[in-house]
């Protein structure tokens, strides 16, 4: 696929990521919770995404997009701008290569997501957070670099290495009614609906996302773009607006989007760590924040969700 398309990623594209991340990102396990199933009343399987190199999904992607490219694309090294899962993600995928990797991150962004990028050894830029900032910096960074942009969501490059994260969870548990996945940018669920079209028909899947950054559902209801606006949630991973490939793949194979308040994420969140004895990140925990909520049919229902990361900064937890 070019560096430049943004054509839909068809079956062969995925198929294709995932042969080359094979190696360089885990094949993450899927876990269920029979106390977690009895209280919501449905049987969900959840693919630790959290358990993922660099501490989520964005590692799929990343390294899917830096080993796509040509030795003449990243010769000055990738950029990108990022909150922090795909910053740490692509300083990841660029060490590995040997590459540079440099990074625009909001000056807001987690301190341990900025050290992750550091231990990776990207460059980081600080700008101001918002999207203006973020982009008229990184164009700054690109020009003074030539580093090649690899975009955090709106590339089927990503898109395809985000979408191994829901097939290899299909393989795992055999044929789901509903998928459920966390949405910001839209990467993850444009691979996630992909996924589930192409490996397991009448799948249905459903976005969740913060009520207080709620661009996405206003985006599907309206059936227009809509951009994200002074986004005000705890869930960093879901501020951001969605691109328009992302756009386009969701208005197309979404079934729903449902919105979920702060004090959910939290009780999800809490739920997730005490029951399960795994460690999520806000932005995870959204999607079983909607089923806490009644916010769709789940009722007696098999379930995939997408735990996306599990990058959280242990000195401020929100509990």
């Amino acid at each position: 696929m070019s560096t430049t398309t943004h054509e839909v990623p068809g079956i062969s594209h995925i198929l294709d990521a995932e042969k080359r991340i094979f190696g360089k990102v885990h094949r993450t396990p899927v876990l269920s919770s029979q106390n977690l199933n009895e209280l919501v009343g449905c049987s969900m399987y959840f693919k630790c995404e959290n358990l993922q190199k660099a501490g989520a999904f964005k590692s799929r992607g990343a390294v899917n997009a830096v080993f796509s490219l040509d030795d003449s694309h990243v010769k000055n090294g990738v950029a990108t701008h990022s909150s922090g899962n795909h910053a740490a993600a692509l300083a990841r995928a660029a060490k590995l290569r040997g590459i540079d990797a440099h990074i625009v991150m909001p000056s807001n962004s987690s301190k341990v997501k900025i050290a992750a990028v550091k231990h990776y050894g990207g460059k980081i830029t600080f700008c101001e957070p918002n999207l203006a900032s973020r982009e008229s910096t990184l164009e700054k960074v690109l020009d003074a670099t030539g580093a090649f942009e690899v975009h955090p969501y709106n590339h089927p490059l990503i898109i395809a290495g985000q979408a191994t994260a829901a097939k290899e969870l299909i393989e795992a548990t055999g044929k789901l009614e509903i998928i459920i996945a966390p949405v910001g940018g839209g990467g993850l669920l444009s691979g996630t609906a992909l996924s589930a079209r192409f490996f397991s028909i009448g799948t249905k899947v459903v976005a969740a996302e913060p009520a207080q950054a709620n661009d996405a559902w206003q985006s599907f209801t309206q059936k227009r773009f809509v951009p994200s606006v002074n986004p005000d949630t705890i869930a960093d991973g879901l501020r951001t607006s969605l691109g328009s490939l992302t756009f386009k793949i969701i208005m197309e194979n979404v079934d729903d989007i449902v919105t979920v308040s702060e004090t959910s994420i939290i009780t999800a969140m809490k739920l997730i760590w005490e029951r399960m004895k795994i460690i999520v990140e806000p932005s995870s925990a959204v999607p079983f924040a909607a089923i806490l909520e009644g916010n769709f049919n789940f009722k007696n229902k098999k379930i995939g969700i997408i735990i996306s990361g599990g990058n959280v900064d242990l000195e401020n937890l929100p509990w």
